[in-house]
């Protein structure tokens, strides 16, 4: 799995410019799901992600977390971050997980976030989605992990 964090002052996502996730500060993750991804990958992202202390303290020193900022989260299923662009000028995105295990591993994922005691707000996916955001910083950080032998 593969996610790309934003911090942000407010995001949302629109599905035929209906408003359907919206937050006010925390972190905009679009999400990726790897073929070889599993619900343990799932699992130690989300706490990574919950856990991840970007926001500034007192001394304007990059050091809490979301929980510590009382921030939430706008998660938003991104098939094309496993796009291979090594051949040609079209994308190739094999390394992608299929409808069904992505969407799985994506709720799963988000299921994780909660239990972290994380409010999540989402996308739906397999949609065409406009996602607004105004980052925070900007602050953006790239987390990936495979099962050992992926």
């Amino acid at each position: 799995m593969k996610i790309i964090l934003q911090k942000v002052k407010k995001a949302s996502v629109s599905v035929e410019n209906k408003v359907v996730g919206s937050i006010d500060k925390g972190y905009c993750l679009l999400v990726g799901v790897h073929k070889d991804s599993t619900e343990e990958d799932a699992k130690y992202l989300a706490k990574k992600v919950a856990q991840a202390r970007l926001f500034e303290d007192e001394n304007d020193k990059i050091n809490l977390s979301l929980k510590d900022v009382g921030g939430s989260i706008l998660s938003v299923s991104q098939f094309t971050l496993y796009a291979d662009t090594k051949k040609g000028n079209r994308p190739s995105f094999t390394s992608a997980a299929g409808a069904e295990k992505a969407n799985q591993l994506y709720e799963k994922f988000n299921e994780f976030l909660r239990e972290e005691g994380v409010t999540v707000e989402t996308g739906i996916f397999q949609t065409m989605m406009e996602v607004n955001i105004v980052n925070d910083g900007p602050i953006t950080i790239v987390y990936e992990k495979l099962s050992a032998g992926n």
